[in-house]
């Protein structure tokens, strides 16, 4: 009896710490060496009754991006194998990264996007069901810019940003920066969550006030605080104050808002930095990230006159396309251009 006791408690010991492994290794995260998987984000109709059936990815990665070529491995069937999807795969997950037109008489067949990464291959299937249909609203939901079941007429009537690019395809050389201009222009809708004119700012801004007032006010008589607290941090950075860094409430992705612009490379497999650095298009919530998705991360100063000047330095032939991508957070507009690289 006393044998068999014991190795019950040898064996339900064993039996939780393989529990507590198998738990610990699904919850294990990398930086490199992980598949990507094509995603079917639903449809939308447009106005002459065809339809945009809208894809995305999730790269299992941290840190890489990975490139698949046009081709077996990276195709779409029924029709032509190239529709506009991208080559190279940015980290985590991309939501509405392109979109596939369909005729009105598209009926119940299926759109199929195969995908292989690391020797496994991937499909999304695309399909007009009811319960893909996808807004607005459902975007900015998707995306983080809005929390599950709220809605305003504001909100309802937002429209995407306005995205011009100045000039065409470009050609460039190694080591020899070029320039993108790009002008980009929003609504307003939603407001900035987090920056100089939100109300989150406003309410750390007063906190601030109240705890310098309470501070110098158990000073004596002759000591009077300043007129105006000093600043917080500015926007584009990340500065400590000890109310910003409180870590974020949602337990879901969630998106600061307010007009915003990157560049970065959609199709192409070489080395390209960016001048300034570009915010990132892709969800990294880690804190610090330069990531719309980071907690308390703060877009750059919108210019005056909406345009933004970015310079693309290549360290490899090829032929690349570079996509300008503006969003408000909650709705997104792009543009490409395509730039042949030669030494």
């Amino acid at each position: 009896m006393i044998r068999s006791g014991r190795a019950r408690l040898l064996l339900g010991a064993a039996t939780v710490v393989l529990a507590c492994q198998t738990a610990s290794t699904q919850m294990l995260s990398y930086t490199s060496g992980q598949t990507v998987s094509p995603a079917f984000e639903g449809w939308e109709k447009n106005d002459d009754g065809s339809f945009n059936m809208m894809f995305g990815y999730m790269n299992r990665n941290w840190e890489e991006e990975v490139n698949v070529p046009l081709g077996a491995e990276n195709s779409f069937s029924p029709g032509e194998p190239d529709q506009d999807q991208p080559t190279r795969f940015l980290p985590r997950r991309n939501r509405f990264v392109f979109k596939v037109r369909v005729p009105k008489d598209w009926g119940k067949k299926e759109l199929v996007w195969t995908l292989t990464t690391r020797g496994k291959t991937e499909r999304a299937y695309g399909t007009l069901r009811e319960d893909s249909l996808v807004d607005n609203l459902v975007q900015a939901s998707e995306q983080g810019a809005l929390g599950a079941g709220i809605s305003s007429p504001e909100i309802r009537a937002n429209q995407p940003p306005l995205l011009t690019l100045d000039g065409g395809d470009r050609r460039a050389q190694i080591g020899q920066p070029l320039t993108l201009i790009a002008f980009a222009k929003d609504d307003g809708v939603p407001k900035p969550r987090f920056g100089p004119d939100s109300r989150e700012s406003r309410l750390i801004a007063q906190a601030r006030a109240n705890a310098f007032g309470r501070m110098f006010g158990a000073k004596p008589s002759n000591t009077t605080p300043p007129a105006t607290p000093p600043p917080g941090p500015p926007r584009g950075t990340q500065a400590f104050d000890p109310a910003a860094q409180r870590p974020p409430s949602a337990i879901t992705v969630g998106s600061q808002t307010g007009l915003r612009h990157s560049c970065f490379v959609y199709r192409g497999a070489g080395r390209v930095t960016f001048t300034p650095a570009q915010a990132k298009v892709w969800e990294d919530t880690r804190s610090g990230a330069n990531s719309p998705w980071a907690p308390r991360w703060m877009a750059p100063a919108v210019p005056a006159d909406g345009k933004y000047t970015v310079a693309a330095n290549f360290e490899d032939p090829g032929t690349y396309t570079i996509r300008c991508l503006a969003s408000d957070g909650a709705l997104n507009t792009t543009k490409d251009i395509v730039v042949t690289v030669t030494k």
